[in-house]
């Protein structure tokens, strides 16, 4: 059912600092930031080859990755997103096996223009989980 690693989100309480040691301090390649309200995040993502490592910061006082850095003030990974074929069949799948989907259970579209799902942390040894369809 899984596919590639698609990427790592780490939560940032600074975007424009957090792109800026990427770039300057690793010579990294940073995506201008794109803003997701449905999600409550902004985004910015840095190709590593074999995958992407995305940075996200809050967008509102509503956003999930506010109550986060709360937490977290220096912020932290975030999520793990890994690809599937068909993200319909595979959140039928999880959740007959007991696994937890967040939210009303249906795809919402992701930073990449896809369609994505979370999974409940405590089902995933206390990772966050995304899936997007491939």
């Amino acid at each position: 059912m899984l596919g590639r690693l698609n990427h790592v989100a780490i939560a940032v309480p600074d975007l424009a600092a957090a792109s800026a040691v990427y770039r300057q301090t690793l010579g990294a390649k940073v995506t201008e930031p794109q803003a997701l309200p449905e999600h409550g995040v902004t985004v910015v993502f840095i190709d590593v080859g074999n995958t992407k490592i995305e940075l996200l910061e809050p967008l509102g006082e509503g956003s999930p990755i506010a109550a986060f850095l709360d937490k977290n003030p220096s912020g932290g990974m975030h999520h793990v997103c890994y690809e599937v074929d068909d993200i319909l069949a595979a959140r039928d799948r999880l959740k007959a096996s007991g696994a937890r989907v967040l939210g009303d259970g249906n795809p919402k579209i992701g930073a990449h223009g896809k369609p994505v799902l979370f999974l409940h942390p405590k089902d995933f040894q206390g990772t966050l989980v995304e899936l997007e369809q491939a």
